[in-house]
């Protein structure tokens, strides 16, 4: 009995021993193949066991390491962590963790992270201690990194960082500061939420070229705050790109240049502006003269210089003392910046010597010298009213020279000059006058001052009539006529209207002229309509741009058809392409109205100008007016020709009619018939008549019986 208790004895121990093996190698299993290291230390802290990790780790095998202190490859600075987690897992159970820097075989600390726990027999007593231990370098590193990109993203610029499509994902504080927008406020939004509405479509289409093209844009952008500031920055951005090269991310720096933009307009203005007055100095004006004799020579368009001089300014100076003075000055600065637009410049050259520089006149150099005239009399006029000084009163006057600029051959020193002498010549002639320095230009000047005295004289005593051009088929019946104006001048005779349209424009005189054409035309066609044999007449007028802008341009065509009862099928309006282009929707708007009642519209002078598909399919016309220039030339111009023909084409797609003007001769109707033309005006089938003459003349062929004009 007592062996067989003695043998079950020892079964038991044999298989718990077994099972104990068992159980070690398969610990031992899981320690070798591990990819951290796991060691067993005793209480002192010494290698008992290493796993091989610990040369894949740290280049140590476990015959380098074993009876060696783990203290031994502890940097010194964390050497005494590891005496204290022993104390303490001594003292009370459970897992420490620990991180410290250890030693590679290299020489080289990684970064690692252990845990300890200790092994307690029966009576809980440490016996040994088990350490796992893992390399967190590239975690610290990483962490690290985080952590000064953290510093460094909150900086002194604002810092956004948006997703491909422009939606903010990030700002830093310093972004907050600058815009008053929170990062609540500005995640998940559009960087759009910035734009000021300064810069037009094409800043930023050449911003983005640049970033697709190089990866980055750097430049000076104008931002608008949360509370509606408009402020200048100074902004970089950065595309990130991923691993196929796509952009992933954009990121924005920028920082506030407000206070530096500020300093330099200081330091600008004390340079190139005077201080009394804030105008621009001489410094000044000669750098935009320079720019303006380059513009001008580049448009083909004049310019003008006008030079100041207060009279009698030393006067005032004298009684009423510098510091009044001083107050005129500014006054009169005032008055010059009130006289002129806002592209033009006013100059202060020193003491009471101003100058006015005018830019984009006239390509005609008469019509560009009245348009500096009406500025000069202006300023004439402006100066020489009362002025207030304090408690002060005082009357002055000014003498101006003005000369105009515009040839290449021109210097700034030559123009100056010119304009101070012409000044002057006003002065000597009695002050408070203007003068050219070109005496041909001043005696145009004063013959256009004359031509516009009688313009306005005869609008008001109605001296304009018209004369009337026959317009024929191509089988040459009179189909119509056009209605010219003419001035029926009581010293120069019949004038023709290249003599004073221009100016009729320029002073608005050619508004109620036109009201004046139209009434005479609508007249003309209600008395048609009652004689039998014409009464099928139409008649074509031009319209001027003038008239063409004014609000109440419909409203006057369909007042003045319903007072003549003119049938409005027989009127058509003749337009030019420039007035149209300049506000397409509201031609449109305004052609379309009148349209509806039948009134017809004639495109006038086509193939000379921009001649746009998209507005001739959109405007409602009836008719293309080829120009004299193609009619003259196409016969024996291959490419007047060929643009003739192409005109024509155009027309009957788009179902409109063509009338050539200027036929001269029986060859250019013969061409204009061959390429489809059916509609004719011309010296070939009369030149524009009087009234009477013309009426007699439709008589004479009616008498006659004549089938035709040609």
């Amino acid at each position: 009995m007592k062996m067989a208790l003695a043998i079950d004895a020892f079964s038991e121990r044999e298989l718990f021993e077994t099972k104990l093996k068992e159980s070690e190698a398969r610990y031992r299993l899981l320690a070798d193949h591990s990819s951290d290291m796991i060691a067993v230390l005793d209480v002192e802290g010494r290698y008992l066991y290493v796993s091989p990790a610990s040369f894949s780790l740290f280049g140590q095998i476990q015959e380098e390491l074993l009876g060696r202190l783990a203290t031994d490859f502890a940097h010194p600075d964390d050497v005494a962590l590891f005496p204290a987690s022993i104390r303490e897992t001594q003292a009370e159970p459970g897992v420490r963790t620990i991180t410290f820097r250890r030693l590679r075989k290299d020489g080289q600390y990684s970064w690692v992270e252990s845990k300890i726990q200790g092994v307690r027999d029966a009576d809980n007593n440490v016996i040994q201690i088990i350490l796992t231990a893992r390399d967190i370098s590239e975690r610290r590193q990483a962490e690290e990194d985080r952590r000064v990109a953290a510093i460094a993203f909150e900086t002194q610029e604002g810092l956004i960082i948006s997703a491909a499509d422009g939606t903010i994902l990030r700002v830093n504080q310093a972004f907050s500061k600058i815009t008053g927008y929170s990062a609540a406020e500005a995640v998940g939004r559009k960087t759009n939420l910035l734009k000021s509405g300064r810069h037009d479509p094409v800043f930023y289409a050449a911003m983005w070229e640049a970033i697709a093209r190089t990866g980055t844009w750097h430049g000076e952008v104008w931002n608008r705050r949360k509370n509606g500031d408009v402020y200048p920055e100074w902004l970089t951005i950065t595309a990130v790109k991923g691993p196929a090269g796509e952009v992933t991310h954009y990121v924005g720096a920028f920082a506030d240049i407000t206070q530096r933009k500020a300093t330099e307009d200081a330091i600008e203005h004390l340079a190139f502006y005077d201080p009394l007055t804030r105008l621009p100095n001489r410094r000044l004006l000669q750098d935009r003269l320079q720019q303006a004799l380059a513009t001008s020579v580049r448009t083909k368009r004049e310019g003008a210089l006008l030079f100041i001089d207060l009279d009698n300014f030393k006067t005032i100076n004298d009684t009423l003392g510098h510091d009044q003075g001083d107050l005129l000055l500014q006054q009169v600065a005032l008055r010059l910046i009130a006289c002129v637009r806002e592209a033009d410049t006013v100059a202060r050259l020193g003491g009471d010597e101003f100058v006015v520089m005018l830019e984009d006149l006239s390509e005609n150099r008469n019509d560009a010298a009245a348009q500096a005239k009406v500025v000069g009399e202006k300023i004439l006029a402006a100066l020489h009213n009362p002025y207030k000084l304090g408690s002060s009163e005082c009357e002055s006057s000014s003498s101006i020279g003005v000369t105009l600029f515009g040839d290449h051959h021109q210097n700034m020193d030559e123009i100056l000059k010119q304009a101070d002498l012409a000044m002057y010549r006003s002065k000597a002639g009695g002050r408070n006058a203007m003068y050219f320095f070109n005496p041909e230009m001043q005696l145009a000047i004063a013959a256009r001052a004359t031509l516009e005295a009688d313009l306005r004289k005869a609008v008001r005593d109605g001296e304009f009539i018209l004369h009337y051009q026959p317009q024929v088929d191509n089988s040459g019946l009179l189909t119509g006529a056009e209605a010219l104006l003419r001035w029926q001048h009581s010293e120069r005779g019949v004038m023709f209207p290249d003599r004073f349209i221009s100016l009729a424009e320029e002073t608005g005189l050619i508004v109620p002229l036109g009201r004046r054409v139209l009434e005479t035309a609508c007249g003309q066609l209600a008395a048609w309509a009652r004689r039998q044999e014409i009464a099928h007449l139409t008649l074509a007028i031009n319209v001027s741009a003038g008239q063409f802008r004014q609000a109440d341009f419909v409203e006057q065509i369909l007042a003045t058809l319903d007072s003549t009862g003119a049938d409005p099928r027989k009127l058509t309006l003749e337009l030019t392409e420039s007035m149209l282009l300049d506000d397409i929707e509201d031609a449109i708007a305004k052609m379309s109205a009148i349209k509806t009642v039948g009134v017809s519209f004639s495109l006038d002078d086509f193939g000379t100008g921009y001649s746009s598909l998209t507005y001739l399919k959109n405007l409602p016309l009836s008719q293309l007016k080829m120009d004299r220039s193609l009619v003259s030339n196409a016969p024996s111009d291959p490419n007047a020709a060929a643009i003739a023909k192409t005109i024509v084409f155009l027309a009957q797609s788009l179902g409109l009619a063509v009338i050539a003007e200027g036929v001269e001769t029986e060859v250019q109707r013969e061409f204009l018939e061959s390429i489809g033309c059916r509609g004719y005006q011309g010296y070939l089938f009369g030149r524009p008549l009087p009234l009477e003459v013309f009426e007699d003349s439709l008589s004479q062929k009616s008498s006659s019986r004549s089938t035709g004009f040609k």
